[in-house]
């Protein structure tokens, strides 16, 4: 395909997101699993072209900043109490998992050697950051299930691609060394950690002396990128590199970066990861192509391939199952053991951790970059792209009923460490009101600022009320943003026909209206606040 044909066809691919997106809004459809529908339905219409991938692109476009998205808004406290537990999931579920997967593909197909058994088992056995923050960011969890998955998706993948490494070198070679792979994986681990730590760092230095909004906004968007390209030229490994700056960087963003730089690279990054998270879908539907193509057309490709699909499918699933419902058993004896008092094994939550695993973008580049000489190549495809579909749909689609069912999504659920919205507020506001009144007098003791002196002092008193009771106050406040909200859209309706009429420049107009535009995001926010 030309350069400009490429453009266009990636222009048609954006407006078929946007249109994906609204469908799948309008009927409450799983938003990754409606995208991966129409990238498949789209792949297959008449005058389509073929779209071939380079899998290290699709790693080095797609996966940093996806995986910077989650690990920014990691809770470092969350993540390392966690800790244990996230890489029970991140290495141990992922080894076991490749290790279930390669027995069982053998045991089907006895002719295909060991290692390219294994090779597969760890092309679909990393559970995806993508996949997970599409499906995660829409339901309500306890936070301790929902700070397993999402720890879980931003390292798993180091595991799976180190053991895809291996697979692939063993059956290329039919050589492995277990306790080289071992230490190849802890290098590799650790060097990641450190140069992400370093990118990470010297971001936030740049940032400290980067008062320029888009320069800033371009130096944030950059770091996944360096941490990663980083990490893989320096032979480490690069997501743990982008996982390591991500939480570094998510950490000191709150000091670093100034308010309207804040408010300007969020706004730009939610967009980038938005049309990111959408095409990496759509781009996963258009590869079944590929494998249908590749293998002679549908029907021949499932006659001699589905049975050993199904297997896969089957032990991918139930692998994940018996890993966490044994292992969550396990663990309370042991950390007695050493003298700690772990929460209680929960079927509920073991059943939800067995659900979520759904597969995404790196299961289909580590399966597209499977050499041509590796002995079953074309399962390895077959097989990814149907343990994608499957778990996307099947799986994420499901994932809120599953909530539901079990119960996990009620408030009472959620853990108390932390002062609620009204609490934090009544802080922070009697704080502002301490700093209000040390300036609102003179150095005669005489009143300078009594209007800013009334206001906080209203503002302290009305979050105090709110702290205490809640529930009394609840419907005046949102009685009160509703106010404010249409006293907004009035001055709005009023900058707009002055401007029209001709009495007010375009640069007052702009100026003006970013005031409104700051208003009404603060007064929606607070608004919507969460109890």
């Amino acid at each position: 395909m030309a350069s400009t044909e490429t453009f266009k066809f990636i222009l048609i691919l954006l407006v078929a997101i946007l249109a994906l997106e609204l469908i799948a809004r309008r009927f409450r459809l799983p938003t990754s699993a409606a995208l991966l529908a129409g990238g498949i339905a789209i792949a297959f219409l008449p005058g389509i072209p073929e779209v071939s991938f380079d899998p290290e692109l699709v790693l080095t476009v797609f996966l940093p900043p996806l995986l910077m998205d989650g690990a920014f808004y990691t809770v470092w406290s969350e993540f390392r109490k966690y800790l244990g537990g996230i890489l029970w999931l991140a290495v141990g579920a992922v080894v076991f998992t490749t290790f279930v997967v390669g027995v069982t593909v053998h045991w089907v197909l006895p002719s295909l050697p060991w290692a390219a058994c294994f090779a597969l088992g760890a092309v679909v056995s990393p559970p995806d950051a993508v996949a997970a923050k599409a499906v995660l960011g829409k339901v309500r969890l306890p936070r301790r299930l929902l700070v397993l998955l999402e720890g879980e998706s931003l390292l798993n993948d180091a595991t799976g691609l180190v053991l895809f490494r291996f697979a692939v070198a063993a059956a290329l070679t039919g050589a492995f060394s277990t306790q080289a792979a071992v230490l190849s994986f802890a290098g590799l681990a650790f060097g990641g950690i450190v140069v992400g730590a370093i990118v990470g760092a010297a971001v936030v230095f740049s940032l400290r002396h980067i008062r320029h909004e888009f320069l800033a906004t371009t130096a944030g968007c950059l770091s996944p990128w360096a941490a990663y390209i980083g990490g893989e030229s320096l032979h480490v490994s690069g997501v743990m590199s982008v996982v390591s700056c991500g939480i570094i960087f998510g950490w000191y963003q709150h000091e670093v970066l100034a308010a309207n730089v804040r408010m300007r690279s969020f706004a730009f990054w939610e967009v980038m990861i938005f049309l990111l998270e959408a095409l990496v879908f759509i781009l996963i539907g258009f590869s079944l192509r590929g494998v249908v193509d590749r293998l002679g057309g549908l029907g021949e490709a499932w006659a001699s391939l589905g049975t050993p699909i199904l297997a896969v499918l089957a032990a991918v699933i139930l692998s994940r199952f018996v890993w966490i419902y044994v292992t969550d058993y396990i663990r309370v004896p042991l950390a007695r053991l050493f003298g700690r008092k772990p929460l209680p094994a929960s079927p509920k939550a073991s059943f939800l951790l067995s659900w979520a695993g759904m597969r995404g973008v790196v299961t289909l580049a580590i399966a597209l970059s499977l050499p041509e000489s590796v002995p079953g190549r074309d399962l390895t495809l077959a097989a990814a792209f149907a343990v994608i579909l499957v778990t996307v749909v099947v799986q994420g689609g499901t994932i809120a009923p599953v909530i539901r069912w079990l119960g996990l999504d009620r408030p009472d659920l959620a853990q108390s460490v932390h002062l609620s919205e009204a609490q934090a507020l009544e802080l922070i506001d009697l704080a502002q009101l301490d700093a209000v009144r040390a300036r609102a007098y003179d150095e005669q003791g005489t009143l300078i600022h009594p209007r800013l002196l009334e206001q906080y002092a209203y503002r302290a008193t009305i979050s105090e009320r709110y702290a205490r009771a809640p529930a009394s106050l609840g419907n005046k406040r949102i009685e009160h943003y509703d106010v404010v909200l249409a006293a907004i859209a009035a001055g709005r309706t009023e900058l707009l026909r002055l401007h029209r009429a001709g009495r007010i420049h375009d640069a007052l107009l702009h100026y003006l209206e970013r005031d409104l535009d700051l208003q009404q995001v603060q007064a929606e926010n607070d608004r919507q606040a969460p109890p």
